[in-house]
């Protein structure tokens, strides 16, 4: 493509491509996206709400050099109107999701322990016996069932309210807010009242656990805020993220297992092959598209160059981890789920200082879930046809509202 200079025109420009919110069936890959991998590795976006146009990356090592490039700064984007997937995420000054070094990673800090190997293994044994017993009611009932709503919607719930520290009889009102807070199609006032109700339940929490010596997420916040190390309004914005982002799990495995289901040649390879399964797993995290469009913007903060493109200072960013996991030139055959890739150094985590913190619990929840339903239910497939599973619309997060099985 044609680069841009300090004397260029618009016209010397990549044209740009308006690109709308489609509800996409199964794992297939966003129309739009593909082609505008095949137009070049940076072009220029416009989504369905929100003002102007934005740069779009998305070649592998281009989008980890932006996300851990500081002149690509999150923090800038504060209150503008950039264009944007969803009607109400224009983001405030609490917005934690959107700070940057070295503000992100105080606060990151405050709960790193919940989310190291020692903190996520201290809740994998309750986790197991939780996601037994729901497999067990599940079995007990027999089919036909919706495995999305006796199993792949409870068990993340119940995972990270535990992380949490959110008492179980809470964990409804967690779902609800969440899903209407993810979901484009109750609009922008339900969103925002679920984002409020959240973050005041939060509030509550964190204070009753000002100087708490515990090892949940809110206790570690609470205790961070007696020590004078983070507000409480910091402690809240930072809860209420880590709570989304955990359920977010429901959809990534409702579109693993319809995978599976769908192509039962792997689920049966998995079955024969435990010690594959880990592998398996980050296989099906490369290639599931977890999500529509692209997530969170930033803004250059300086003229910065990618690809021969001038990106100028005060021009809005995003990345595309979906087409960074599909770049031929880091995984061949990208296309193709491949058990037995390696290595699979994917992004589906993100990458840089805002690598999704809860990446390790994901892939706990997702090897709890593989071993569980492929162990247990041998004969689990599917109870409808697969043009038949209803999938979410108007989610930010794609998966099945859905997932109806026998066995």
């Amino acid at each position: 493509m044609t680069s841009t200079t300090d004397e260029a025109t618009p016209s010397a420009m990549p044209p740009v491509r308006d690109w709308p919110a489609i509800d996409l069936h199964g794992a297939d890959f966003d129309p739009v996206l593909t082609e505008l991998m095949r137009e070049g590795p940076v072009t220029r976006i416009s989504l369905p709400n929100g003002e102007g146009w934005a740069w779009l990356v998305t070649r592998y090592d281009d989008v980890r050099a932006v996300t851990n490039d500081p002149r690509f700064s999150r923090a800038e984007v504060m209150g503008r109107p950039v264009t944007r997937l969803a009607p109400h995420f224009i983001p405030g000054s609490d917005a934690i999701g959107f700070l940057d070094p070295p503000d992100h990673t105080r606060l990151r800090r405050s709960v790193a322990a919940a989310f190291t190997a020692r903190g996520v293994e201290r809740v994998r044994e309750k986790s197991r016996r939780m996601l037994d017993e729901l497999v067990d009611g599940l079995l007990a009932k027999g089919p036909p069932a919706d495995l999305t709503e006796t199993v792949l919607s409870p068990f993340p719930i119940a995972v990270v309210c535990e992380l949490m520290g959110v008492p179980a009889s809470d964990r409804g009102l967690m779902h609800d807010w969440t899903q209407k807070i993810l979901s484009q199609s109750h609009g922008a006032e339900v969103s925002t009242k679920a984002r409020e109700d959240m973050s005041a339940y939060f509030t509550r929490l964190v204070e009753e656990r000002r100087g708490s010596d515990g090892e949940d997420v809110t206790s570690l916040l609470g205790a961070a805020v007696g020590r004078g190390e983070i507000t409480v309004r910091e402690a809240v914005g930072l809860a209420v993220l880590v709570q989304i982002g955990g359920e977010a799990v429901t959809n990534n495995s409702g579109q693993m297992f319809y995978l599976l289901l769908t192509r039962p040649e792997l689920a049966e390879r998995m079955r024969a092959e435990p010690g594959i399964r880990a592998k398996a797993v980050e296989e099906l995290l490369r290639y599931i598209p977890h999500r529509n469009a692209v997530g969170l913007s930033r803004i250059a903060t300086e003229d910065v160059e990618i690809r021969g493109v001038r990106i100028r200072a005060g021009d809005v960013v995003y990345n595309s981890y979906l087409a960074a996991n599909r770049d031929p030139e880091v995984f061949p055959d990208p296309d193709r789920i491949d058990l037995d890739r390696s290595p699979n150094p994917h992004v589906a985590f993100g990458f840089g200082p805002h690598y999704c913190v809860g990446g390790m619990l994901a892939r706990l929840e997702s090897q709890l879930l593989v071993d569980a339903l492929l162990d247990r239910m041998p004969g689990l497939r599917l109870a409808v046809p697969p043009e038949q599973v209803p999938f979410r619309k108007g989610a930010l997060i794609r998966g099945p509202e859905a997932l109806p099985v026998t066995w």
